[in-house]
């Protein structure tokens, strides 16, 4: 009996002291340790999603109401450590040994931006292993950026290491298949592949990394993150993870950044662990990554929160891990699948209702409208209309030198039309008739002559083809004074050839030469008969030598 009283009062003051979480119970609590989360550089996105997650698992618990905020907090350091256990780990060391007794090379591919450290990490990795008593050989794979080269090469020479190398702009992809023979071929226990940095969004550049994949296929590829990117990270990891699909993640500067909150972000978007933080700039600073070493950072001490504690499902679903889009796809994806689904019964329940699966060839028929524009009748249309051949750009042209010479056609319809017509063909004949008289006058000849004979000089000897016992019969005959330049040399061979031409007459029976320019030659020396008989014959003599 007084057991059942003291059970009774027993459940009455711990519903007193019990309350039923609502979602703005969680916001009031979550506001601090979001806060938490921004400070420690998480992308804003991530904190978001992880907040819904929440509040869809712990909305309706029952929690002491003294104890609400502890409990809270202890539900998001849980989901998060839960974050970083779903995406694994990656124990690089074992699996580089599990794959000793294979003839081929382990293969570690580093990708990421610009200016995050990759060179650096590759050095730093080459240097873990050598300690693990591991073969390494390291690809330069970055032919790039100026410099990249030298940085690797002195990195190995402090190192001892092996490296393959080429020159600046060679292909990336031959220089990591290279360096993954020679391993073969030298019992190398693993290859490191040092790639050039690029952004996310620089499509051309993301596909030869695809490339380089495809043609080496790596065991491991890893993500090289810049701890101090923060919001940028979510879009970082997510572009590479599509189209490499990387296994793990290196941060790089994390001695820079107290929190390192980069971590949360890849391991929330990718779902892959990380597996290294860079602490430092020397070879030793490479450090694991240690889940319970973030978590104390981000939420300070992590006293009363049991980490292998379960928490409780989601309501609507059990994806936790997804981010905000996914439900709602995945709400908007039944919807659409239930019409499919009532439109088979439809056509089966009424087999003559088949003239309403007619309906839809109609809906087939409306791509032919979309046809139609390309079929305009239009088209011919256009010349006779000055607007529509504006709309095409390429013909307007042709059809625009056409219309002046349409009413020139149309003219003769008329009498003036035929009057004005006749009056251009008389004054064109007019025309013809002058140039003609004028081409014949002897004043248009001498000035043609000069023009045909500057052609002939240009050409070359204005006596070629006239035998000299030709040029001397003509010269003893007419008395020909020697011409003094080219031109006059041309005038010269001209005569001489019609007097050939006219089957050489004697001075009485040629007729008078035409001399223009020869006459000219009079004022400049003395006349022959003025000339003595030595004179005459030394003229004569060395009448034409220069054209010999």
């Amino acid at each position: 009996m007084f057991d059942k009283l003291r059970t009774a009062f027993s459940n009455v003051a711990k519903n007193l002291g019990e309350k039923e979480l609502n979602e703005d119970d969680i916001d009031g609590v979550l506001f601090d340790l979001e806060v938490s989360l921004l400070e420690s550089d998480v992308a804003s996105e991530v904190i978001n999603s992880i907040k819904d997650d929440l509040k869809g698992r712990l909305v309706s618990s029952r929690v002491d109401k003294s104890e609400v905020s502890a409990f809270v907090r202890s539900g998001l350091i849980r989901l998060i450590s839960g974050m970083f256990d779903d995406a694994g780990t990656v124990d690089v060391l074992e699996e580089i040994r599990a794959k000793k007794e294979s003839p081929d090379p382990y293969i570690i591919l580093f990708v990421g931006i610009n200016g995050t450290g990759k060179t650096t990490t590759v050095a730093k990795v080459a240097h873990l292993l050598k300690n693990s008593k591991l073969s390494v050989a390291v690809a330069a794979s970055d032919t790039f950026r100026a410099g990249a080269i030298e940085q690797i090469k002195e990195h190995m020479n402090r190192l001892h290491l092996k490296i393959i190398a080429q020159n600046y702009g060679a292909d990336p992809a031959a220089v990591a298949r290279d360096a993954v023979l020679y391993a073969r071929s030298h019992k190398i226990d693993c290859i490191l592949i040092d790639t050039a940095g690029r952004m996310q969004t620089s499509k051309n550049l993301m596909e030869q990394i695809v490339k380089i994949t495809n043609v080496v296929r790596p065991d491991l590829t890893v993500f090289v993150g810049d701890s101090l990117a923060g919001n940028d990270t979510v879009n970082q990891a997510r572009e590479f993870h599509n189209h490499v699909k990387f296994n793990a993640s290196i941060l790089t500067k994390s001695d820079a950044d107290a929190r390192g909150g980069a971590a949360l972000s890849i391991v929330k978007v990718t779902s892959t662990p990380v597996i290294f933080v860079g602490v430092g700039q020397e070879y030793g600073d490479l450090a694991p990554f240690d889940k319970d070493v973030f978590l104390k950072t981000v939420f300070g001490s992590l006293d009363g929160v049991d980490l292998g504690a379960a928490l409780p499902e989601r309501a609507p679903a059990g994806a936790g891990d997804a981010m905000g889009p996914a439900p709602g796809e995945e709400a908007r994806q039944e919807p659409a699948a239930e019409p499919d689904a009532g439109n088979v019964p439809e056509p089966e329940a009424g087999s003559p209702e088949e003239p309403i699966a007619a309906e839809t060839p109609v809906t087939k028929v409306e791509p032919e409208p979309m046809a139609e524009p390309p079929e305009e009748p239009t088209a011919p249309e256009a010349p006779d209309t000055p607007e529509e051949p504006d709309t095409e750009a390429g013909p307007e042209p042709e059809p625009m030198a056409e219309p002046p010479e349409e009413p020139t056609a149309e003219k003769p319809d008329t009498k003036d039309g035929l009057v004005g017509e006749i009056g251009g063909i008389l004054k064109a004949a007019e025309a013809e008739t002058r140039e003609q008289t004028v081409a014949e006058s002897p004043q248009v000849r001498e000035e043609a002559e000069p023009k045909k004979q500057k052609a002939a000089e240009s050409e070359g000897d204005p006596f070629e083809g006239i035998s000299t016992a030709d040029i001397v019969l003509y010269s003893d005959l007419y008395d020909v004074a020697p011409p003094e330049d080219d031109r006059r040399a041309a005038l010269l061979a001209d005569k001489v050839r019609r007097w050939i031409s006219d089957n050489r007459p004697a001075p009485d029976e040629a007729p008078k030469p035409q001399n223009v320019d020869l006459k000219e030659s009079s004022t400049e020396e003395p006349q022959k008969d003025d000339l003595k008989e030595p004179e005459k014959a030394k003229k004569k003599k060395g009448l034409f030598g220069r054209f010999r």
